[in-house]
Parts: C-alpha cells; structure tokens; sequence
C-alpha cells in the first residue's frame, strides 16, 4: 500500500504553494501530484512553473511526481495549456477530462485516470486501459462495496495487473464542476470580472442549508463537500482488498499528518472515532454521503 498527496484544489498564493511542496519533500507520501485542476484563471503558477516544480521535486526526491490536468476545458487556449503539460518528456501525468485522454493516447504515454473521468464499470476501465491508463482513481460517490465488486471482475477479466487501484480517502470531496464561478458569484461578481477572488478563500466558502447546516465548500467552479472525507478507519480494509495507493488530498498542511496516520494504521490499527461535525465517510459504507458509519 502507498499513500499520495493529491492536488491542491484549492487557489493560493505562490508563495504558499512552494511552502507546501518544500514540505511535500520530506513527507512519507510515495506519490506527489499537482497542477491546476480547478480554473485556468488561477494563475499564480502558470504550466511551466508547474512542470518546473514537478522536475525539482522529481530530482531531489525519490517520490513519484505526477501533473494533474484540468478538469472542464472551455476554450482553445486551454487546450494549448493542456497539450503543453501531457507532452512534457518527464513526467506522469494525471488525465482529469477526456481531451487529455486522447491527447495521451496519440503520444502513446500512460497516464492516471484521475476522480473527474467517469468510470463506474468494468467496460469503461477495459476502454481506459486500451487507451493507455496504467492507473485509476475511483470516483469519490462510490462505495467500497462496489469498488470490491469492479476489482474482483477486473481480476476474473485477467486485467487486474494491467492498472494501479487509487482511492481517494481524505479531504474535502471534489464533487462538481460548472461553467459559473460559484465564489465570484457569492461576492456578486461576473465570472469575467472575478478579480481571482478565490485566492481569499484558502480553503473556499462555507454554503449553508436554510437550516443552518453545512453542505458544501464553493471553490471557484468547483462545487465540494463541506465536510472532510475520511476513511482512515478503512485502511485495513482497502489494503486487504488490494487497493494500490490511497490518497490523501493537499487541503492545507494538515495533509501531511494524516499521511503519518493512514500509513501507521498499516502496522497498529486504531479507530479513530470521527467528527460526525467535521467528517463523513457516508459515500464509502452506502449511505448518505454527508454521513459518518
């Protein structure tokens, strides 16, 4: 079992981002992906700088450095972008929409089928791993019971050696993706004129129900969870079933303790009891996903 940094879904400042991945360094994480996943306006670090770092990181550890893709594409230009970071000549790269499927199949590369690519049978992972995907990540609704399903099909197929299992199991949920900035719009700005007012916001916005509860976190176009996912109590059960890798997502610094905590629950399990406030692992146990089983 391995455990990676995912991403960093979120928009912060250069600076900030550096911080984080100087510590990403000498974290126990195996696996390190980043890159821009959310918008193309978020510009702080533009896709050299990200392949810069992601060639840094690469040298000077001994860490798998994987660049995620953007997730909804909505002009030509990001097209261009995207071309630039799947033909990079270095590194792994995680595809997060169909376009750099294909773009990765026609440099014949493997690549990673990231949470976005959806993927929720045994047919679609037989197309995804004709196309060239050496890893997948499952899509953060489903549920273990299903996950264990598709992976004993995939092995009565004879292809379950073909491709890493990846789940993601900490953070806040990437859920949804739309063409209307959500936090421009909560500031009552045209998404044209946002004034990268996301950068405020280091872990989003917190939208309530009438009710007063949590629902969500608006982060630009990207609708999430508002409480954090957590299966550190299913450790066990995701290694025992043969999952690869879990994945813990760059939310904030707390990523990197709870990278020590997932991979100490390999050698003494503990159950940690969760904050039914803060958590929820709902999606996992099939139930309602801003639960806690």
């Amino acid at each position: 079992m391995k455990f990676s940094l995912g991403p960093n879904l979120f928009f912060w400042p250069k600076a900030d981002v550096e911080q984080f991945y100087q510590q990403a360094k000498t974290s126990n994480a195996d696996i390190i992906y980043l890159g821009e996943t959310v918008c193309s306006k978020r510009r702080e670090l533009k896709a050299k700088d990200w392949l810069a770092l992601g060639r840094e990181l690469a040298q000077e550890t001994d860490k798998q450095i994987v660049i995620s893709t953007m997730t909804l594409l909505e002009s030509p230009a990001e097209i261009v972008t995207l071309k630039k970071l799947c033909d990079n000549g270095d590194l792994l790269v995680e595809a997060n929409d169909l376009s750099a499927v294909q773009i990765m199949h026609d440099l014949n590369m493997p690549f990673v089928a990231g949470p976005a690519i959806n993927c929720y049978n045994l047919s679609t992972l037989k197309v995804l791993i004709k196309q060239g995907m050496m890893r997948w990540l499952m899509p953060v609704e489903l549920s273990g019971d299903w996950l264990k399903t598709i992976l004993q099909q995939a092995t009565d197929e004879h292809i379950r050696d073909q491709f890493e299992c990846e789940v993601f199991s900490w953070g806040y949920l990437p859920l949804a993706y739309s063409a209307r900035c959500f936090t421009a719009r909560s500031e009552d700005r045209p998404k044209d004129d946002c004034q990268y007012c996301c950068i405020k916001y280091p872990q989003g916005r917190k939208m309530n129900s009438r009710e007063g509860e949590q629902v969500f976190v608006l982060n630009g176009i990207q609708t999430m969870s508002a409480y954090q996912y957590n299966l550190i109590n299913e450790v066990t059960q995701l290694n025992d079933m043969g999952v690869d890798i879990m994945r813990i997502s760059s939310d904030s610094e707390l990523a990197f303790t709870q990278v020590d905590k997932f991979r100490q629950q390999l050698l003494t399990p503990i159950n940690y009891p969760l904050d039914a406030a803060q958590e929820c692992n709902g999606y996992w146990h099939k139930i309602a996903g801003m639960s806690v089983a």
